[in-house]
């Protein structure tokens, strides 16, 4: 029978000291989350005319979110609470985000205040942003110059 010698390794038992510890504080701290700022998933359209912003935000009221554009910078916040604990029960899996979210664009044009829409159906916020007229682009007509021939002065 051949001796054999293990080297040690002291990465190791902290990798393995490191994983005990997580599933320590996993088990004591499930479903806590503190100050965890959220994100929602937003799709951004553009054409000639106008900005369309999608944005998914299952689970709110209307009235719970808030919408502000100044300056250029179009801000989406929403803060959504959890509903009363159950009594008698302990949370298992906590995958839904409760607090605050939010998103911030930077439009590159001018945005026509006065005939911006935001309407919520069904989980997602649609935005419709139009621009304003003079960031627009436009088209030039070329007029036809006289077909005159320049002299050169000879």
């Amino acid at each position: 029978m051949a001796n054999q010698v293990a080297r040690w390794n002291p990465f190791r038992e902290l990798a393995a000291m490191q994983s005990a510890m997580d599933r320590i504080f996993e088990d004591t701290w499930r479903g806590f989350r503190s100050e965890y700022t959220g994100s929602m998933a937003v799709d951004v359209h553009e054409n000639d005319d106008a900005y369309l912003i999608e944005a998914e935000i299952p689970g709110v009221k209307a009235d719970d979110i808030h919408i502000n554009l100044h300056d250029g910078r179009l801000t989406i916040e929403v803060e959504t609470t959890r509903e009363d604990k159950q009594e008698n029960s302990r949370m298992l899996v906590q995958e839904r985000f409760y607090g605050k979210m939010s998103r911030t664009f930077n439009l590159p044009q001018t945005i026509n205040m006065d005939k911006v829409e935001a309407e919520y159906v069904d989980g997602v916020l649609k935005l419709h942003l139009p621009k304003a007229e003079e960031s627009k682009p436009r088209q030039i007509s070329v007029k036809a110059a006289n077909n005159k021939k320049l002299s050169s002065g000879k």
